[in-house]
């Protein structure tokens, strides 16, 4: 019984606040339609942006309504700023307009029909304790039209109608808020071939940030090969040919450049394996993501608390980029941020790994400053993940990733 007054409670609330959004769209949609109409003319494109602005900001406010009542997020405007083009260039403002007439109708009718049975029965009372203001020829009628003639009759027909509204209050007015945001939900939330076109041009903007990143890290490794271990393979080359050469006629010689060339062959290895681990780093392999990241915490300068429980079986690329993500995360807190400490959790929630780095450090950082913050953001993207850095100025700093890895 408890639970049933707990629902009861919450559409009474949802149902005031529906009647708030019907009240206010009732004074926005014939001021918005009058500003419309003198854009026609030159006189209203000045208005009009900032009405769509506050429009988007109460639909919003509404989409977060729906998605608390519903249990389903409902996605809203990604910024509200721009001029008009831009605002009318955005699928949810014309979602936007769809629902500001519905909601003037069906905001008021359902707002006023679900606040008025939740309170109806607060007024069963006290309304049939009137009866004998009536005269006596024309007496007060309540259910079924029976007409109330005595204090006794007033009681006993008062008890009828108070079980009757606690019946309509307790378990109509849910059904009413309900509908009311299946309503608005429908109409403010996108529709499958909305859904699916954003969807296409996500990927096409993931993929074009994955082919681009692909290409920068392959010119990357080009580079390092090229300046590196090739150019120290040239120099073991040209030593061998030199020892060989001199090999009858100054052994010492031969024995010099021998030593040498072993040593570059040494630095070429260290430089080819460093190139190999940037690929994809071998300790994932050897280790597991959760040994990796322990070997990542324990090589930093700074005292890290890491936090990485059983995760099981994680597929390779995101396994790499919540390695490179720590990774890189990490070095930028010990040379960016003047922290001293920073803590690691990584978790999996089904079929999705998190990873958070946090630290205590002086915050502001910014992707244009090249602290690799695109770079990650690029890596995860691929990956259909969702990436997120929250560095106010004077810290802290959050790094935060999401990736799906479903096998």
């Amino acid at each position: 019984m408890d639970n049933v007054w707990r629902r009861a409670v919450a559409a009474f609330r949802y149902s005031l606040g529906t009647l708030g959004t019907g009240i206010v769209t009732a004074f926005m949609l014939p001021v918005m339609l009058f500003t419309a109409a003198v854009s026609l003319l030159g006189i209203g494109l000045v208005a009009l942006p900032h009405e769509l602005r506050w429009l988007g900001r109460i639909a919003d406010f509404e989409r977060r309504r729906v998605g608390a009542r519903l249990g389903r997020e409902i996605p809203g405007h990604q910024r509200l700023d721009g001029d008009l083009r831009a605002q009318l260039a955005d699928p949810a403002t014309l979602r936007d307009l769809r629902w500001l007439p519905a909601n003037m109708l069906g905001g008021l009718v359902l707002g006023t029909l679900g606040t008025g049975l939740a309170v109806l029965p607060l007024l069963a009372v006290p309304t049939i304790s009137l009866w004998w203001l009536f005269p006596d020829d024309d007496p007060m009628r309540v259910i079924a039209n029976i007409p109330v003639t005595s204090w006794g009759s007033a009681v006993g027909l008062g008890l009828v109608q108070l079980v009757l509204c606690l019946v309509l209050a307790l378990f109509v007015v849910p059904l009413i808020a309900d509908l009311s945001a299946r309503v608005s939900g429908l109409l403010l939330a996108p529709s499958a071939r909305e859904k699916l076109t954003e969807r296409v041009e996500t990927l096409e903007e993931t993929r074009a940030g994955a082919v681009d990143a692909h290409g920068a890290e392959l010119r990357r490794i080009e580079r390092d090969l090229h300046d590196g271990t090739q150019a120290r393979l040239v120099s073991i080359a040209m030593r061998l040919g030199l020892a060989e050469q001199q090999l009858e006629r100054d052994p010492q010689a031969v024995a010099t450049l021998l030593a040498e060339a072993r040593e570059g062959a040494e630095e070429a290895m260290t430089e080819l394996r460093g190139v190999l681990r940037s690929m994809y780093p071998p300790i994932l392999a050897d280790r597991g993501l959760e040994g990796a990241l322990a070997a990542v915490a324990a090589n930093c300068p700074l005292p890290v608390e890491l936090d990485v429980p059983s995760l099981g079986k994680v597929p390779a690329p995101v396994e790499a980029a919540a390695y490179f993500v720590v990774n890189e995360a990490l070095t930028n807190v010990v040379k960016h941020s003047g922290a001293t400490g920073a803590q690691v959790t990584v978790t999996r929630i089904g079929d999705t790994l998190s990873v958070v780095v946090t630290d205590n450090g002086r915050g502001g950082i910014s992707e244009e400053r090249g602290t690799g913050v695109a770079g990650m953001r690029r890596r995860i993207a691929a990956l259909d993940g969702q990436f997120l850095v929250d560095s106010p100025v004077g810290g802290p700093t959050v790094v935060a990733m999401d990736c799906p890895c479903a096998s």
